[in-house]
């Protein structure tokens, strides 16, 4: 048990012990260890298998860029992750973690066959191999491929754990806690800037954590951050934030903050959340985000024991493990020396250090010397020996580019290093530029959108010396940026380990170019074969090779493969890296749980439930329930002993013979309002609106630019320059959108204001012969009578005491009204006039009979007669047109020869051939039900119902030329297998020529 562990080495709590597992197998590490560091303190490397080929796998790195060391962690009855980072994941007493994507064990995995057919499974074989025979997609090729993609298995029950989310400001925001972050917060925060510095790890420091052998002024590193960081907390304007990864870097300096609350602990207190989502909005941000170690491409580079330098360096000095007590050590770059050094220094019998410069710095050079490890500059490595463990590599001189005779050296570990990346995801996420510095091999920031700073190795420096220096100049530009000023704080460093290097592409084999696997993307078992081998099959652009070999698509976005596979694709290519392109980052950083970004919208919360004033009276007498667009609506009442049915039936009869009462306060509500409201209202609806009269209402169509139907409604005239607009209820935001977006883009010039009224007004419609007389002794200061409001007509008067805008219009076909009233008034209101309509036996009725009656009378409901491809002219609305208006919205597409072509399909009423048959909504008609399948259909069925009324079933339907199809039978085939037939109609099928509206 913790073999590998050194004595006096690391930051983990010797003191506490914990206790976890891994397929099955209890471990024992520290408090402060997390499963990578535990699992390799016990001599596990071997802790995964690949996507494709199933091939044993490793840690690779120490951080959040890991691509290999996924596993899957259960923490407590329903609490199960897949995929979680084991570079990541800090243990607690009773963790239980698991491999993935092996079967039937992690060392024995059937799937690693996949392997042996290396030759079947090269860049892009899925485009090639599932072509043909084309009926084996349904049945074998999607089946498969289903089965087969993904890692981890995802949690099949449901997430009990509880994520919050808060909005936060401040000053400056640093994102990254190591040198440059500490003394870009130390900077802002003595100028007394509001400073928020946040960092994905359990710990500051960065790379201070692994250098404790350098000085900062007279202080050992770890001191020294200690120190720093008491000063940090100690600022009552400073907020460190740990366990919180920036995860997306928005417009205006929004930046998302995932904060870990609870994964690091065993017992978590009842209703504290697991993670926290911050919206942060940033005056300034520093992006102090580091580097990311860039791998070496050679033939067996992802055999478990492979690691990079630094990733070694970090266990070792951070957590006391070293990775492998004979270890090579393979690199380009000076810093992966200094890693040799301290894994030598912990009692390491480093093996040697490969580098494949030809010249490497006499002082590296002597120093690896006295303490006895062999140097290999101007070497390569070409191959490693070990399945499941690295037990040898073989390296070999090169010479113009070709390697030499190659040798065996055995060891337990190598530690790779090819450079370093900037990390900048972040600043990416920004759309600021990113410029090539040649002599690095990378890019580094250019043009900047944001208010942003980048400091330390992060734009390309190196040395803990430059990285404080460059954070304090990127923290006293940000204060100085808010209008304060700061002197520059210095540091004097010792001992800092100031690098060189290079970075290349794949390093040259000495076996055949086709047969090795020198891997780019380890996630995704991409090959630089496979890199080349899409630049020969055409690809030109990296992001054309990166969608064919899936390389940089893993989840960890190609922190360790983009780099290496542009210099590939470049030299395939003959081009420099910039003219092959760069791939896109996106957010978030690193995988995010969905959790994090629902916050509390689970459950009954998941989508808010918005309620009208009436809802509760609905309620107290018995309704059941619907969602419509956002709202809960009133479906229908059923009394006792009634089902939907019989309620329906009922309610539409009442309403019919004597008065029904209609919740409509969902309707959206915009006024529109200025002295060129008119002008706005002729452009935006087909309908003409110039000599509309004050206190006289119009239905408005509105159509989209592709000529289609978007919305309607009612629309009243208050005053010259005021309209009082109603949309349908699921439309009132799309439509208020458009408005703005055609007055702030399109005619700017017109002075006209839109406000959202929906909440402000509770509108109730009265249906029925009766209407006008139980409304009537309740209005105040207008004359309601026949003569003095006519149908379509507004008026604002006050109704029961209350000021009110009274239109007189019908969904319904009767003689009906509806009220507005402020919404505090609207339930009070309902129960007056409840209790006034009991002597005409009033009726409540919901939506479901709405939809009834105004089927019957051919009124159309958008969304569901109309789906986004139907014109007026199919719906049979001509006359919404205004004829002589010069323009309005989807004029022009109105006259597109496709609109006007015959043959398209039109809004009919279909009535079965058997009344008592009620077609479903959605079914499909077809001309011969006797024709080969498949067959072909003509239109569907938009709206069906019983009608109480007509004593027979009645349907609306979109059918191809349906208005030259009039009394012609089509047929609607059945669930069961049947047909119905049925006849074509008009759509008007009660009171055509509205007769029941002029009701004294």
């Amino acid at each position: 048990m913790n073999d590998f562990r050194v004595s006096g080495r690391g930051r983990v709590n010797r003191a506490k012990p914990v206790s976890f597992s891994f397929d099955g197998t209890t471990y024992q590490g520290f408090e402060g260890d997390t499963v990578a560091s535990a699992l390799l303190a016990n001599g596990v490397h071997l802790m995964g298998r690949s996507f494709k080929y199933h091939r044993p796998r490793g840690v690779v790195t120490a951080g959040s860029e890991e691509p290999n060391a996924l596993l899957g962690t259960t923490r407590g009855k329903g609490r199960f992750e897949p995929n979680t980072r084991a570079t990541m994941q800090e243990i607690y007493p009773g963790l239980i973690t698991e491999s993935q994507n092996k079967w039937p064990s992690l060392k024995f995995d059937l799937g690693a066959i996949n392997d042996r057919l290396y030759m079947l499974f090269s860049a892009g074989f899925y485009y090639k191999t599932f072509m043909w025979p084309r009926s084996f997609w349904d049945r074998v090729y999607e089946p498969m491929i289903r089965k087969a993609a993904g890692l981890g298995k995802a949690p099949s029950e449901a997430d009990p754990d509880i994520y919050a989310s808060r909005y936060m400001h401040c000053d400056v925001l640093i994102v990254g806690a190591g040198p440059s972050g500490i003394a870009s917060a130390l900077t802002a925060g003595r100028a007394g800037s509001r400073v928020v510095l946040v960092d994905e790890n359990p710990e500051m420091g960065g790379t201070l954590l692994s250098e404790p052998s350098v000085s900062i002024d007279g202080q050992t590193a770890w001191d020294w951050l200690a120190g720093a960081l008491a000063e940090l907390d100690a600022m009552p304007n400073v907020r460190r934030m740990t366990r919180t990864t920036a995860m997306g870097y928005y417009h205006q300096n929004m930046i998302g903050l995932v904060q870990k609350l609870t994964d690091h602990m065993a017992e978590v207190t009842p209703g504290a959340p697991r993670e926290r989502m911050w919206r942060l909005r940033a005056r300034e941000v520093v992006l102090a985000q580091g580097a990311i170690e860039r791998p070496m491409v050679f033939d067996g580079n992802d055999c478990p024991g492979v690691m990079m330098a630094g990733a070694a360096q970090t266990f070792l000095n951070r957590f006391g493990v070293l990775v492998g007590k004979k270890p090579v050590v393979l690199t380009s770059h000076d810093s992966a020396w200094y890693a040799a050094f301290d894994m030598a220094d912990a009692g390491a019998d480093v093996v040697a250090i490969v580098d494949t410069r030809s010249e490497v710095s006499a002082e590296l050079m002597q120093q690896a010397r006295s303490r006895g490890i062999e140097t290999l500059p101007g070497h390569s490595a070409t191959g490693t020996k070990g399945r499941l463990r690295v037990k040898a590599l073989r390296v070999n001189p090169v010479r113009n580019g070709k390697p030499g005779a190659g040798r065996l050296l055995s060891c337990d570990a190598v530690l790779v290093c090819g450079g370093w990346t900037p990390s900048l995801h972040l600043f990416s996420h920004t759309k600021g530029s990113l410029d090539w510095d040649a002599e690095a091999g990378a890019y580094l920031p250019g043009r900047k959108t944001e208010d942003v700073h980048i400091a330390g190795a992060g734009r390309g420096l190196w040395g803990i010396a430059a990285a404080l220096e460059d954070g304090t100049r990127a923290g006293a530009e940000a204060v100085r940026s808010l209008g304060g000023n700061i002197g520059a704080a210095t540091y004097q460093v010792g001992g800092d380990r100031i690098g060189t290097g290079i970075t290349q592409k794949e390093l040259p084999t000495d076996r055949s170019p086709g047969k090795a696997k020198a891997f780019v993307d380890f996630q995704n078992d991409v090959t630089a074969k496979d890199i080349r081998l899409a630049v020969r099959e055409g690809m030109k652009s990296i992001e054309h090779v990166k969608r064919y070999t899936t390389n940089g698509m893993a989840t960890d976005q190609g922190k360790l493969s983009n780099m290496n596979g542009l210099t590939i694709a470049a030299d395939a290519l003959g081009k420099e890296a910039p003219q092959v392109g760069l791939t896109t980052f996106r957010p978030p950083y690193t995988p995010t749980t969905f959790g994090a970004f629902a916050g509390y919208h689970k459950g009954a919360h998941f989508e808010v439930t918005r309620k009208t004033p009436i809802d509760a009276w609905a309620e107290e007498h018995g309704a059941e329930f619907e969602p419509v667009a956002l709202w809960r609506r009133a479906w229908y009442f059923p009394k006792a002993g009634e089902d939907m049915h019989q309620a329906v039936a009922r309610e539409c009869r009442s309403t019919r013979q004597s008065l029904g009462i209609f919740d409509a306060s969902t309707l959206g509500k915009i006024e529109v309002a200025g002295p060129d409201a008119t002008e706005f209202m002729n452009r935006m609806y087909t309908n003409p609106w110039t000599k509309l009269g004050i206190g006289r209402a119009r239905y408005g169509l509105l159509l989209g630019e592709d000529g289609f139907i978007r919305d309607d409604g009612v629309i009243g005239r208050m005053r010259d320059d005021l309209f009082h607009v109603t949309t349908t209820t699921g439309g009132a935001a799309r439509v208020l959108n458009m408005m703005e977006d055609y007055l702030q883009t399109e005619w700017p010039d017109l002075k006209v204001w839109l406000t959202s009224t929906t909440e402000e007004w509770a509108t109730i419609a009265l249906n029925g012969p009766n209407a006008r007389k139980l409304l009537q002794p309740f209005v105040e200061g207008a004359d309601i009578s026949a003569d003095a409001m006519p149908h379509m007509s507004v008026v604002e008067c006050r109704v029961a005491g209350f000021p009110s805008r009274l239109f007189r219009l019908s969904f319904t076909g009767e003689l009906g009204f509806e009220i507005n009233v402020p919404a505090r008034h609207g339930r009070e209101l309902w129960e007056k006039l409840w209790q006034a309509g009991q002597q005409y036996d009033i009726c409540a009725y919901g939506t479901e009979t709405m939809h009834v009656l105004r089927a019957e009378k051919g009124f159309i409901i958008v969304g569901q007669d109309t789906d986004g491809t139907v014109t007026p002219q199919d719906a049979g609305m001509d006359w919404a047109i205004g004829k002589k208006k010069p323009d309005f919205v989807g004029k022009r597409s109105l006259a597109r020869p496709d609109i006007v072509a015959p043959g398209r399909k039109q809004l009919v009423g279909l009535l079965t051939e058997d009344p008592g048959t009620v077609l479903t909504e959605g079914a499909q008609i077809v001309d011969d039900p006797h024709q080969p399948k498949p067959m072909k259909m003509i239109g569907h069925v938009t709206s069906s119902y019983w009608s109480e009324t007509l004593g027979r079933s009645i349907a609306m339907a979109v059918i191809e030329g349906g208005f030259d199809r009039m009394e012609e039978t089509l047929h609607i085939p059945t669930e069961d297998g049947g047909v119905v037939a049925a006849k074509v109609t008009g759509t008007q099928l009660y009171d055509p020529a509205g007769e029941r509206l002029k009701v004294e």
